[in-house]
């Protein structure tokens, strides 16, 4: 039997009952408790991330030096790249590096978890071990271990001297440093591969099953099944790793000694972009440099998810 309340009166569970008033008081109780626990993130997004981000951007249309008051020049530091060699010459490098390091990573990750998919003993202990690189690739101690690696008495030419191989300094020759910095990127790839693993795992084993049976051998397969299968994960490490070299910044500064050197040939976007800031204090040139280049990711993050629909392949599509 269905009982009647009265006009106001609410009943949401059996024996209980609520009145349109106390149940508006108590939505803005938790309202507020929301608020209330909200407030220190909304503090640190406005004054911490979005004042600076558009002061920022106001100061890249001045020209200030930290110790007297901005003055308005509009597109000048915009149109003072054009002009400036050593801008030019950290673009060059940076997209340099982006080319190599990007595709490079992505190929040494999917073979790494292509082989940690397969059966093998000790597979948990080589799945930590390819991993351990990722923790520590972007740490200031790595990147100073990989000059001493590289260096004039490093490891490396120590190495190669056993077969009567002698080199110079790998990070002091201008056609090698950037190499250098490569590798130390790539050496990075653990965290890649986790991603590819994972997807491996998700490939149904019924599709190996069936193209085998249909003679597709090994590169068949991987072409035809592993690949396609895994081109959302392909592209998802493709955006992320082309954000994150175009950011690069500790390897360089840490190789070259903060100069970019030998010859500018490590000198990436962002470290030219700190020298101008913190070495010369031209902070509105560099706040220019850092408009551009959120521009310039903006740009390849749409090319990206543009061009997927032609490329990523989803299983429910």
């Amino acid at each position: 039997m269905t009982e009647r309340l009265a006009p106001g009166i609410m009943a949401d569970a059996p024996g209980r009952r609520w009145s349109r008033g106390t149940k508006n008081a108590a939505k803005r109780r938790e309202a507020g408790v929301a608020a209330l626990f909200l407030t220190p993130w909304m503090l640190g997004l406005v004054l911490l991330t979005l004042g600076p981000m558009l002061y920022s951007l106001y100061l890249a249309f001045t020209d200030y030096d930290l110790l007297s008051p901005p003055r308005w020049v509009g597109l000048d530091n915009f149109t003072a790249m054009a002009s400036d060699p050593r801008f030019l010459a950290s673009a060059g490098v940076t997209f340099a590096y982006v080319a190599v390091s990007v595709p490079l990573l992505l190929v040494i990750s999917m073979l790494v978890a292509l082989l940690l998919n397969t059966k093998m003993r000790f597979l948990t202990g080589y799945r930590a071990l390819f991993y351990l690189p990722s923790l520590l690739g972007a740490s200031v101690a790595i990147a100073a271990l990989w000059r001493q690696v590289f260096g004039d008495e490093g490891l490396l030419n120590a190495a190669l001297a056993i077969f009567g191989i002698e080199h110079g300094s790998w990070v002091g020759d201008p056609s090698t440093a950037l190499g250098t910095i490569v590798v130390l990127s790539v050496w990075a790839f653990g965290s890649t591969m986790i991603i590819f693993l994972a997807g491996l795992r998700q490939v149904p084993s019924e599709l190996y099953e069936a193209a085998a049976v249909d003679g597709a051998g090994r590169i068949r397969r991987f072409f035809s099944i592993t690949v396609p299968m895994l081109t959302p994960l392909i592209f998802f490490n493709a955006l992320m790793g082309t954000i994150n070299a175009f950011q690069a910044f500790t390897g360089a500064y840490v190789i070259s000694g903060g100069t970019g050197g030998p010859v500018n040939s490590t000198l990436f976007y962002t470290l030219y972009l700190y020298q101008r800031g913190f070495a010369q204090l031209d902070m509105g040139y560099a706040s220019a440099m850092a408009w551009l280049l959120v521009l310039v990711l903006a740009v390849f993050t749409a090319l990206f998810f543009w061009s997927a629909r032609y490329w990523v392949f989803y299983g429910d599509k």
